[in-house]
């Protein structure tokens, strides 16, 4: 390894208002620790790395804006010149924080929509209301569209589940109407999906998964080719300070190091990454992380 990652990821918290069945912040079911990532531990990462990186994600579990230093922290990286974006459930956008959101330079905010009616949405967004939703994507639209300040690519994001596979036409008419820049569709990572799964989507292009007929169970349509580009190119910190290799590693089981004791850059080039970086082209397939990956097959943007 010779360069840097160009991109990173940056856990702001791991807590989350939702409920939502397939992810460890909304079953609170993780086997890490759980907490807020501090600022100056953010900071001292993000000077060492701004002649290097390209753009930085505030997301990997959790609800961002829960943070309350969340946005100086995005503003910290946007006076560096480094593309910002994060991913959110839209719960917390009232008129004044999608005002600071707008004097951060935030560059896309990917909002969760699941539903275009409180039922539908409901059925995965446990514990949301989708009104809350529509209320604080319409203040981002507003303060976007009444700012001299250029404002953040505004992304729909619909996870395709089987309960709100029909509202496909539907979220692109209501992104439309709202003033949301584009949708983007994904696919769902299903933690028990061999013999079926609730929330397994009937239509084949928005499923991870297809029926083996020969093993009679679903299996990942993913052929796990033992190559990963993520390896080269990105990598996530937790809230904590610990490097993973991707956003699929929810519960760090494969820790690099920590920044809290090592620079990124010598974890990033580091025995540990090397050796890690070594199992997965030989045999990407046996690392457990890995199993579910979906890379290359799970967004459909509109």
């Amino acid at each position: 390894m010779k360069g840097m990652p160009i991109a990173l990821a940056i856990e702001p918290t791991t807590a989350c208002n939702l409920r939502c069945p397939e992810c460890p912040s909304g079953l609170r079911s993780f086997s890490r620790n759980t907490g807020n990532l501090d600022q100056k531990m953010f900071e001292k990462v993000i000077e060492n790395q701004k002649k290097t990186l390209v753009h930085l994600t505030f997301y990997f579990q959790g609800e961002p804006f829960i943070h309350k230093g969340f946005l100086d922290m995005v503003k910290f990286a946007s006076d560096r010149g480094i593309y910002t974006s994060t991913s959110t459930n839209a719960h917390f956008l009232d008129e004044k924080t999608c005002e600071k959101v707008m004097e951060s330079h935030l560059d896309r905010m990917i909002i969760s929509i699941d539903g275009t009616d409180q039922e539908t949405y409901s059925q995965y967004r446990k514990g949301g209301t989708l009104s809350k939703v529509l209320e604080g994507t319409e203040n981002m639209v507003k303060a976007r569209n009444n700012s001299s300040l250029k404002g953040p690519e505004l992304v729909f994001q619909f996870l395709v589940v089987k309960p709100n596979e029909h509202q496909i036409e539907d979220v692109k008419k209501l992104a439309k109407k709202i003033g949301v820049d584009r949708v983007a569709f994904k696919t769902a990572q299903l933690y028990d999906f061999e013999q079926g799964n609730e929330l397994m989507p009937t239509q084949d292009k928005y499923s991870r998964y297809r029926w083996d007929a020969s093993l009679q169970k679903f299996r990942i349509k993913n052929t796990l080719e033992d190559q990963c580009w993520k390896m080269w190119h990105s990598c996530v910190i937790t809230w904590d300070g610990h490097v993973v290799p991707c956003c699929f590693d929810k519960d760090a089981a494969h820790r690099m190091g920590s920044v809290q004791e090592t620079p990124l850059s010598e974890i990033w080039k580091g025995p540990i990454y090397d050796a890690f970086r070594s199992q997965i082209l030989e045999s990407r397939g046996q690392v457990e992380m890995c199993k579910n990956c979906s890379e290359g097959t799970r967004v459909f943007a509109s």
